[in-house]
Order: structure tokens, then C-alpha cells, then sequence
């Protein structure tokens, strides 16, 4: 929006509380009881007073963040808000109208004792019934857009999450990925029956898990790990002794959830990006601990970083982008060159 132009909050307020002003005015005027000064001057005082109110509530209630609240918890401290925010109505309005009216009804002046008394009642039912309309019209709108955008992270992390699973769906279906693993397994049918079969069970644990774990975004900690193993198994089936690996798991609960399909990520592109582009392969190091509230994992494997490989690229772009959503910015990635090894860490909330 550009500068120049009134943001729809004031048009609202202006519109809103002028609107009001004149539906008096128009009482006023059927009741046969209108002075054209005292109606133009309580329209502008009107206005201006009430603008204030509200625009102090709006500030209130955004530096104590209300507009993020659940709405049982909205509505609580609104049932709060209105009388008092009627209250404060009550005892703005009185003085003004008292003050107004001196000046065009009675130059004499009234007794403002006895005008309060007379209605503050009638002051403070008007000001409850329009305080708690503009309290709901501005906790609902808010409560609305943020519905709306809620709903908007969520289709773009489902997006996210459905290409996450095509691209490991994709990978673990790659005629090369097929092949290794069934020439794999046919070589070992003669010389190690017992190593065939369980290279068997191993990739079909891994399809089992590319296409029947349906849409659910976060899995168990020790699930992942389970999937991250049976992968690292099956490829030093095939890669022999060029392949090793690690893990340094320091978890008190392994039950925690973490986005599916993070870890197995990292460690698939340390294989594939990292071991099997040396001769003499290496080791992958998975670490898993936690910190200050933090759940950390770091996959290390030697090797030069490259993040020019344009699937491993998309891959880490689309984990950041699904971090970004599911935890607000509370998660971090990060992968560097760390001396002689490629470091991948991933760091997420454990709440």
C-alpha cells in the first residue's frame, strides 16, 4: 500500500464512528430537539474522542499480542475489556456532552453533578453496547485474517511435504537406485543367501515407506532413524567396505517428533553427494542430542561441499522452506565445510 493512501483500519474508524455520530444526529432531528452547532460539534468531537479510544485498545492489545490468542482465551479477556472500555466511554462522554451543551443550550451553565446523574446509566449502556460491536468487529477481522493465513501456511507446507515425498519417492524409485540394489542383492543370492534376504527386506522396507506412510508430515524420532538405518545398510550392501557409518544418539526420548523424511534427506545427500564420489568412500557420522531445548542432528561425511547438484539442491531448499512454515523460524539448517568433512545440522524445537 502506498504511503499517501488511508490503511483500511482508519477508513473503518472513520467511517465507523462518523456513521454512529450521525444516526444520533438523525434522532436528534426527528425528535424535534436539533441545533445545527451543537449536532455539527458533537459529530467532530464525536469522532475524534471515540477514534482515540479505540486506536489506545488496538495499541494495548497488540503490545500484549491478543490478535495471536486462541479465541476461548479472546473471548475471556474481552468480556473484561467491554465494561471497562464502557466505563471509560461513560466518563469521557459525560464531561464532553456536559461541556458541549453549556455552551449552545445554557450559557448559564448546568449542574454537572446532577446531569451526570441523570445519565451516566443511559451513557454507560450506549457506550457497552458500541464498545463490545467494535470490540468483535476487530477481534474477528483479525481473527479472520489470521484463519486465512494459517490455512495458507498450511496448503503451502502440504505442497512442501507432497514434493518432499516426491523427491524420495522419486530417488528410492530411480532405475539406477533399482538396479544397484537388485544387482546387489542378485550377487549375494549364491554367496550369502542370508545377506539377499535381508537386502530384500531392506528395500522393500524402504519403498514401504516412500508409499504407504500416507500424509502425515512428522514422524517419531526412532521411526526416521529406523528408515535412515535400513538406507545406510542397503547401500554398503553395495558399496562394500567404501562405506561405513555411525551414530551418536544422546536423546533421553527418542519419541520426539521431527518433520519426516528431514534426516533421511541429509544423509542421503551425503551418500550420494559425498561417499560415492570418492574412491575410497568414508563415514558417515550421524550425531543426535539435545541442547538447551533444542533437538540437534548433524550428518558428517568427507568430501568438498557442492551445492551446485541441482536435485540435492531443491531437496535443501524444500526442507528450509518446510522448517520456515512448521516452526515459525524457531528452526535452523545449516550445512558448511567444516575442514576436510561436510557438515549438515539441523536444529528444531522439542515442544
Amino acid at each position: 500500500m502506498e504511503r499517501n493512501q488511508i490503511s483500511l483500519y482508519w477508513k473503518c474508524q472513520l467511517i465507523g464512528w462518523t456513521a454512529a455520530s450521525l444516526y444520533w444526529a438523525f434522532v436528534a432531528i426527528t425528535s424535534g430537539e436539533f441545533l445545527w452547532g451543537l449536532g455539527f460539534a458533537q459529530l467532530i468531537t464525536d469522532v475524534i474522542l471515540y477514534v482515540g479510544i479505540t486506536h489506545l485498545y488496538k495499541l494495548f492489545a497488540e503490545s500484549n499480542k491478543w490478535q495471536l490468542l486462541p479465541l476461548n482465551s479472546l473471548m475471556v479477556r474481552m468480556f473484561i475489556a467491554v465494561p471497562v472500555m464502557g466505563i471509560i466511554y461513560t466518563c469521557c462522554t459525560i464531561p464532553k456532552v456536559y461541556f458541549l451543551r453549556t455552551m449552545f443550550v445554557n450559557s448559564g451553565g448546568l449542574d454537572f453533578d446532577q446531569f451526570a446523574l441523570t445519565n451516566i446509566s443511559g451513557i454507560f449502556m450506549a457506550g457497552i453496547r458500541l464498545m463490545a460491536i467494535w470490540l468483535l468487529a476487530y477481534h474477528l477481522y483479525h481473527y479472520a485474517r489470521r484463519e486465512v493465513a494459517l490455512a495458507s501456511e498450511n496448503a503451502v507446507l502440504q505442497l512442501s511435504f507432497k514434493q518432499a515425498q516426491l523427491d524420495n519417492l522419486s530417488s528410492q524409485l530411480n532405475p539406477h537406485f533399482l538396479f544397484n540394489a537388485l544387482n546387489t542383492v542378485k550377487s549375494l543370492i549364491y554367496t550369502r543367501p542370508d545377506g539377499a534376504a535381508r537386502g530384500i527386506d531392506l528395500l522393500s522396507e524402504i519403498l514401504r515407506n516412500s508409499l504407504y506412510r500416507g500424509n502425515a508430515m512428522m514422524v517419531r524420532l526412532d521411526e526416521e532413524i529406523a528408515l535412515v538405518k535400513d538406507y545406510l545398510e542397503l547401500e554398503s550392501m553395495r558399496m562394500e567396505e567404501r562405506l561405513s557409518f555411525e551414530f551418536q544418539i544422546n536423546v533421553p526420548d527418542l519419541s520426539v517428533s521431527i518433520p519426516r523424511l528431514s534426516l533421511q534427506l541429509l544423509v542421503e545427500n551425503a551418500v550420494k553427494h559425498g561417499i560415492a564420489k570418492r574412491r575410497a568412500g568414508g563415514k558417515v557420522t550421524i550425531a543426535i542430542y539435545q541442547q538447551k531445548g533444542f533437538l540437534c542432528m548433524e550428518v558428517a561425511n568427507p568430501g568438498k561441499l557442492e551445492l551446485d547438484n541441482e536435485n540435492a539442491g531443491i531437496g535443501l531448499e524444500n526442507l528450509k522452506n518446510r522448517l520456515d512454515i512448521g516452526y515459525k523460524g524457531a528452526a535452523k539448517f545449516d550445512i558448511s565445510q567444516q575442514e576436510e568433512n561436510v557438515l549438515a545440522t539441523l536444529i528444531i524445537p522439542m515442544a
